[in-house]
């Protein structure tokens, strides 16, 4: 096996042009871990946080940025049963004592990748690897906040904003094969039309409409809708509490345009509605995903491929709200 490997890494923090290829050294299989050769690596926002520097998530450098990771397992350190070896596999992104792969430790956007054994989920047949590295963060995060902690149920009406990202893309699935009522936000005409051929029953452009929850509220006959996925944060979340229904309920994962929210109180109790967070996925939702994906029940959003020395346009795409749905890397 060759002792060097090509990678996108950051040396700064910055922007896209702190994305640099470089020859790294292949990692080497330590005791409980795998050695995998990496197929595919999907993009999520956290790679602009770790690129542009978060004052409260610090980055050690260098880093190699990517947090959905698919491959080939090619090697198993002391410890590891050597029947992985050969299997394709997706990497639940957490590390065993926290943090989070391209983050907290290296990523995915290079060709070879040293994990704990733990971290390894074999992705069943017809799923290939653009598919599978497109699941762990984006769609592990929404199927744990719609069903484990959101319980969405058959003809309830879900408001989803930031519905064309890859979170959001995965949402309006998702709440289509729960048997729910899509009201989707986006920012423009076309990915609204693309968010109606996923699925979605009813479109908000909240830049036509910057008073989404009127327009919410009167497409749903002045009822509101039962749930309302809002991992955007910023100034959105008054207006998500006035499209809610009484007994409503606000799912969130994330704050993606500020971590700093006004809230109303008045609409807590008057309409009785609740507000649930959900950290992130598990295994089981990423197991639960691959096997939608496995029957045909799920198709995920894959919008661009890029090789590895175009990983940086790939991340300005995220940054730039440029993307529907998500961007796989291909070292």
């Amino acid at each position: 096996m060759t002792l060097t490997m090509r990678a996108v890494a950051l040396r700064q923090h910055g922007g896209t042009e702190e994305l640099k290829l470089e020859e790294w050294p292949v990692p080497v299989a330590a005791e409980n871990q795998a050695l995998v050769e990496i197929k595919a690596c999907g993009l999520n926002y956290m790679d602009v946080f770790v690129m542009r520097g978060m004052p409260d998530m610090p980055t050690e450098m260098p880093r190699i940025p990517g947090g959905d990771i698919a491959g080939i397992v090619r090697e198993v350190g002391p410890g590891v049963s050597r029947d992985w070896i050969g299997k394709s596999v997706v990497l639940f992104p957490r590390f065993p004592k926290g943090g989070v792969l391209g983050e907290n430790g290296n990523g995915g956007l290079c060709e070879f990748i040293a994990v704990d054994h733990t971290q390894l989920i074999e992705i069943p047949d017809g799923v290939d690897f653009e598919q599978a590295a497109a699941l762990p963060i984006a769609y592990g995060t929404s199927h744990r906040m719609l069903f484990t902690r959101g319980k969405l149920q058959a003809g309830e009406r879900i408001l989803i904003l930031g519905a064309s990202g890859g979170v959001g893309v995965s949402c309006v699935q998702f709440a289509k094969m729960a048997g729910a009522e899509v009201y989707a936000c986006t920012s423009s005409e076309e990915k609204g039309r693309k968010l109606k051929e996923l699925g979605a029953d009813h479109v908000i452009d909240y830049v036509a409409n910057p008073e989404f929850s009127r327009a919410v509220w009167n497409a749903t006959g002045k009822r509101g809708v039962d749930v309302a996925v809002n991992f955007t944060g910023g100034d959105t979340w008054v207006q998500t509490q006035r499209a809610l229904a009484v007994n409503g309920r606000i799912l969130t994962c994330g704050s993606t345009i500020g971590h700093m929210s006004q809230i109303d109180i008045r609409f807590i109790w008057h309409r009785e509605t609740e507000i649930i967070g959900s950290r992130a996925y598990v295994p089981d939702d990423i197991k639960a995903c691959l096997r939608h994906v496995a029957s045909g029940a799920l198709t995920p959003v894959v919008e661009k491929v890029l090789p590895l020395e175009r990983a940086g346009e790939g991340v300005g795409m995220l940054e730039d709200r440029n993307i529907f749905g998500k961007v796989i890397v291909r070292p």
